[in-house]
């Protein structure tokens, strides 16, 4: 490989710097992104007015209708197979909780008597 079609460019040396996400050397002649080292504007400069509380819940509804429609919702075979797991899973942890509270129980009666 050569480097002919990049004469003058200097090659980036790591992967965060082909990315961009790394400040450029000073002297090294490298581009720097637009916008970078300036402060951040305020919360007051130029912005747009609050809008309405109805304005507001509208967008809000909106907005929970695109997310939904990102969601990508469990077939019926998938949801039995799920419910199945999570009540076999609910059962056996009441069986152990179950066990180790009898378990636990015998040791405190024949410690203490009762």
């Amino acid at each position: 490989m050569s480097d002919e079609g990049d004469a003058g460019r200097e090659r980036p040396r790591s992967a965060a710097d082909r990315r961009g996400r790394r400040a450029p050397e000073p002297g090294t002649g490298a581009v720097t992104t637009p916008g970078k080292g300036r402060p951040t504007r305020s919360r007051g400069e130029g912005a747009p007015r609050k809008a309405s509380p109805f304005a507001r819940l509208v967008r809000f509804l909106r907005e929970v209708v695109a997310e939904l429609r990102k969601v990508i919702w469990p077939t019926r075979k998938q949801l039995v197979t799920y419910t199945i797991v999570v009540l076999v899973f609910v059962a056996f942890m009441v069986a152990l909780v179950s066990l180790l509270d009898w378990v636990f129980g015998l040791g405190v009666e024949a410690l203490f008597g009762a």
